[in-house]
């Protein structure tokens, strides 16, 4: 089951070539803008290493967000050209299942069956990411489709444990139940939650893939970013 894993859905820029269960090529990197320089030479560089050519990868997975809106559309397009080209199904991972499966590789025994858990991803503008999870057979099942809120907004009734980028944003009761704010978007995430669907024949064409942004506004406008540095007795 050889697969090629893409994640450029924050400011890392991560690929992933597994070859087999066990062998599995890497490159991950703190780069932020210039993930765009660096992205197709990885790719170039891993299959060189592995000695293979494109066409003999059985899928190439993507994180399709949400997360940064440049970063999520730069992988978007790369697999598309990627997989257009050498004519190879494509496997859509969310970021949040993503970053899910990296808390429970982490974790290892402590965490038990039936543990309900939420990861939180920071989404700027005071805003968050989240989605919530229960642990089933050493897998993450996910529970909810991904929100857009408010930290204040978090609910925590049943949740053992959260995770995510987005924590130190919450409530000092959510903060109670971190376990690991400091994991971020890697491929070898997207990797872990691409396996099993590959087995379960879930890859899909490349016209079918997707962003998902969960929301629509990229940024503040200038009068809301004045408005937000006024104190608030002034506003």
């Amino acid at each position: 089951m050889r697969i090629l894993a893409i994640e450029t859905s924050s400011a890392w820029c991560s690929v992933a070539l597994a070859l087999n269960q066990h062998t599995v090529l890497q490159r991950h990197e703190y780069l932020g803008a210039a993930a765009s320089l660096h992205l197709l030479p990885w790719i170039n560089t891993l299959l060189q290493e592995a000695e293979l050519e494109l066409v003999e990868i059985d899928a190439i997975a993507v994180d399709i967000g949400p997360g940064a809106f440049t970063g999520v559309r730069l992988g978007i397009a790369c697999v598309q050209g990627l997989a257009c080209g050498a004519h190879i199904p494509v496997i859509s991972v969310m970021s949040l299942d993503s970053i899910a499966w990296q808390a429970l590789q982490q974790m290892n025994l402590l965490s038990h069956n039936a543990d309900q858990f939420l990861v939180i991803l920071d989404a700027r503008m005071h805003e968050v990411y989240w989605a919530k999870y229960i642990l089933q057979d050493g897998c993450p099942v996910r529970l909810t489709a991904p929100q857009l809120a408010l930290p204040s907004q978090i609910a925590l009734e049943d949740i053992a444990w959260v995770v995510g980028s987005g924590v130190h944003l919450c409530s000092g009761a959510v903060q109670a139940l971190a376990y690991k704010t400091e994991i971020s978007a890697h491929a070898l995430g997207v990797l872990g939650c691409a396996r099993p669907q590959l087995t379960a024949g879930l890859q899909h064409d490349v016209r079918l893939l997707e962003p998902l942004y969960v929301r629509n506004k990229v940024a503040f406008t200038s009068a809301e970013r004045a408005r937000n540095a006024l104190p608030a007795a002034a506003q």
